[in-house]
């Protein structure tokens, strides 16, 4: 049996009136997603548990079936796995945004985008006036960084991870002043995302960047701060051989971190211009080798960080083109399988960040029955009868068979 699941990351929306009262995925061209509907099961999941923020670690650790309420810890420490930091019983990892400021204002949470040889002199510049031995900065991918703090006490490390920290892109436009770090460890923060303001203005790059009209990365922004989890095997779990393919350092870190191979995709950005082509390739080759392939695409979460509905909608279309039709084709050429295709969590792009609502999936293949819906969409997924408590449930009747 071979078994997929791909991940739309933030596809799922609320209706805009620009768009005839209807959602991007409702709008866009999606022959591939309506086929697989057609031929199986279209519902709801909760991803993400009641209490916890809907972030796209916690909601694809669920997706992957391990249980956000025991194996979370933050999202860090799963950064920190995928570019191989191995984290200290008494260090924390924080994810470490390069961030657009003005004027006390979030004006970009990604520096533009920046590209990932900026970065990697901007994180190494930073770590060379801000780091010791007690705090390190690491390079991840564009904006995605990170700082890791060894601590001196367990008092001091269950500060730092009881301090309310809040992800930028939650802020677009918003003024930082309201949404710094609250706590007891909240001094150390600001302290170091203060001083980097001073340290990233006199650097030559931004000075560029200012020049040719793109937006500075003027500043740090520390977020999401966790500690080394532990989790088992994802073979041990359900018995299965796969891998995962992603360009964003949360998901791979959790593959890393339950034995899953990482498959780099050339040109796989996570933005608009990912190689979406690749990624449908490349898992269609793991396919052939392997029992299970978890597909991610950061692209509609992006757009709808940005509320640009537009892209949103272009980045559906390529996923279902690209992503969906390669995998979906292949596998109906086998004997056995099942394809399961969902979006996260709702990133709907009039709000600009991420929702608890409820997602839309779909499933098919073997042992599948059709619920009688034709149209991949947020409408016909509340309309179905089919719900699931979690993501963790799905997975296990997407690998077992089981219906909950």
């Amino acid at each position: 049996m071979k078994y997929a699941i791909l991940v739309g990351d933030g596809m799922s929306d609320y209706p805009i009136a620009e768009l005839g009262d209807k959602t991007p995925l409702e709008v866009a061209k999606i022959p591939n997603m309506n086929a697989i509907v057609k031929a199986g099961m279209i519902g709801l999941v909760k991803t993400v548990p009641t209490g916890m923020k809907p972030a796209s670690d916690i909601a694809n650790l669920s997706i992957l079936g391990y249980d956000p309420k025991t194996y979370y810890t933050g999202r860090g420490p799963l950064e920190a796995a995928n570019i191989g930091i191995e984290l200290a019983e008494d260090e924390v990892a924080f994810r470490c945004n390069l961030v657009t400021v003005n004027n006390a204002i979030m004006a970009d949470y990604s520096a533009g985008h920046i590209s990932d040889k900026e970065s990697g002199t901007l994180m190494g510049y930073i770590n060379e006036k801000l780091g010791s031995d007690k705090i390190r900065f690491y390079h991840g991918k564009s904006y995605r960084n990170l700082m890791v703090v060894k601590t001196r006490s367990a008092d001091e490390l269950s500060d730092l991870m009881k301090t309310s920290c809040t992800p930028p892109h939650d802020i677009s436009g918003k003024s930082i002043l309201k949404y710094g770090p609250k706590g007891k460890g909240a001094d150390i923060l600001e302290r170091f995302m203060h001083e980097s303001r001073a340290i990233l203005e006199k650097h030559e790059i931004n000075r560029v960047r200012l020049d040719l009209k793109e937006n500075p990365a003027n500043m740090i922004w520390l977020w999401g701060q966790g500690t080394n989890p532990n989790m088992p095997s994802f073979k041990g779990m359900f018995g299965l051989d796969g891998a995962v393919i992603s360009a964003v350092d949360l998901v791979n870190g959790i593959g890393k971190l339950t034995g899953l191979e990482l498959i780099q995709v050339p040109g796989a950005t996570g933005y608009y211009d990912t190689n979406y082509q690749g990624k449908g390739e490349y898992a269609v080759n793991s396919l052939k080798e392997k029992d299970f392939i978890f597909v991610h695409v950061e692209a509609p979460d992006e757009a709808g960080h940005n509320g640009d509905m537009r892209a949103k909608i272009t980045a559906i279309e390529n996923f279902d083109k690209f992503v969906v039709g390669a995998v979906w084709n292949f596998l109906k050429g086998t004997q056995d399988y099942r394809i399961m295709i969902l979006s996260d969590h709702a990133t709907p792009v009039a709000i600009k960040t991420h929702t608890s609502d409820p997602a839309p999936f779909v499933m098919a293949g073997t042992g599948v029955e059709h619920n009688g819906f034709d149209i991949f969409s947020e409408k016909n997924a509340a309309e179905s009868k089919i719900k699931f408590r979690s993501g963790a449930a799905l997975t296990e009747a997407l690998i077992k068979g089981v219906r909950k």
